[in-house]
């Protein structure tokens, strides 16, 4: 018997003495491995693991593989995916507020984006998520987006009239192209490049590290740097699952978000610049729109952003027009 005894007492030391498994979390996202997003993930996940010297773990599922961003935010709700990012317009369909982040010509710059979505307005955009299972950890970044098509160079705003152009499938976007006399065509990003190679479609818009990494300049001879739109990314964690945490493990999750932030947007930008010369090699003709021609196409926009203010609210767009006018002083 007190051998028995000894031999639990060399198992329970044993035990003791095994570290724990680390705790972890998967982050899902639709950009592919080598992505500026997966970049950030993976800046993310190396934070997490040091921050807290192994104890927590987070796992990477890039490229969609968990599915598309709905199923990816029903199982952050449920508490069956801890971590996304994803296009912060599309949270929209949790919190109409959203819908701000896909108004065209939002932001002058990054600077200008970065300094917004960082302060009092981002913040409190993300709070709204809260009473819908969600805690938003930070923005991250798609970037700024441009034209593509098949058929012309584009040097007047006028030059995009009659282009049937592929859209993200929802409303702003199929009456932004509306507005500027082109016809919307709503498709999901898997189609797309098909549909430009069987010239179904003559066009589309992305920002330019999309267009290289699909290898877009293999179907499209034009793109036009437009920036009509910016694309900022809410990294977004399930309520459920933080509710459970303690209180110094949700503290190195946000650091490392916020770092990781800054790590990823600059990624982000180097890696534009990397891809208009890739374009470029590979033959796409490069143009832009003067200052004139940029204020005629701001001013396309006007009816499509009143329209859409209806829908966000007007506290929002005050809200965000309050902070855009500071800046701009």
């Amino acid at each position: 018997m007190k051998r028995q005894f000894a031999a639990l007492s060399i198992v329970a030391a044993l035990l003791a003495w095994a570290p724990a498994q680390a705790q972890e979390f998967k982050f899902a996202t639709q950009n592919p491995k080598g992505h500026p997003l997966v970049i950030g993930m993976e800046k993310f996940a190396e934070l997490v693991a040091s921050k807290s010297g192994g104890k927590m773990k987070v796992s990477l599922f890039p490229g969609g593989v968990l599915g598309g961003d709905q199923a990816n935010v029903s199982a952050l709700q449920g508490g069956t995916l801890e971590i996304v990012s994803l296009n912060s317009g599309i949270l929209a369909s949790q919190a109409k507020e959203f819908g701000i982040y896909d108004f065209p010509f939002m932001f002058a710059s990054s600077k200008e984006a970065d300094t917004v979505v960082d302060g009092p307005f981002g913040k409190m955009m993300h709070a709204k998520l809260e009473g819908k299972g969600i805690v938003g950890l930070a923005y991250w970044e798609l970037g700024f987006r441009e034209i593509t098509n098949s058929r012309r160079p584009i040097h007047k705003v006028d030059d995009i009239a009659g282009l049937k152009l592929r859209v993200i499938p929802n409303a702003i976007n199929v009456d932004w192209v509306k507005a500027l006399g082109a016809n919307p065509t709503p498709l999901a990003f898997p189609e797309v490049y098909a549909a430009l190679d069987q010239k179904a479609i003559d066009g589309q818009e992305n920002p330019l590290t999309v267009i290289n990494a699909n290898k877009f300049y293999e179907v499209q001879k034009h793109v036009a740097l437009t920036n009509h739109q910016y694309n900022p990314q809410s990294v977004i964690f399930s309520k459920k699952v933080w509710d459970a945490l303690a209180e110094g493990n949700r503290k190195i999750l946000a650091d490392a978000a916020l770092e990781a932030a800054r790590f990823q947007r600059q990624a982000s930008r180097d890696a534009a610049g990397a891809a208009l010369d890739n374009l470029k090699k590979n033959g796409m003709q490069v143009t832009e729109l003067s200052g004139a021609e940029l204020a005629k196409f701001r001013d396309k926009m006007k009816p499509v952003v009143a329209k859409h203010s209806e829908v966000v609210g007007a506290d929002t767009v005050k809200a965000l027009e309050a902070e855009l006018a500071k800046l701009r002083k």
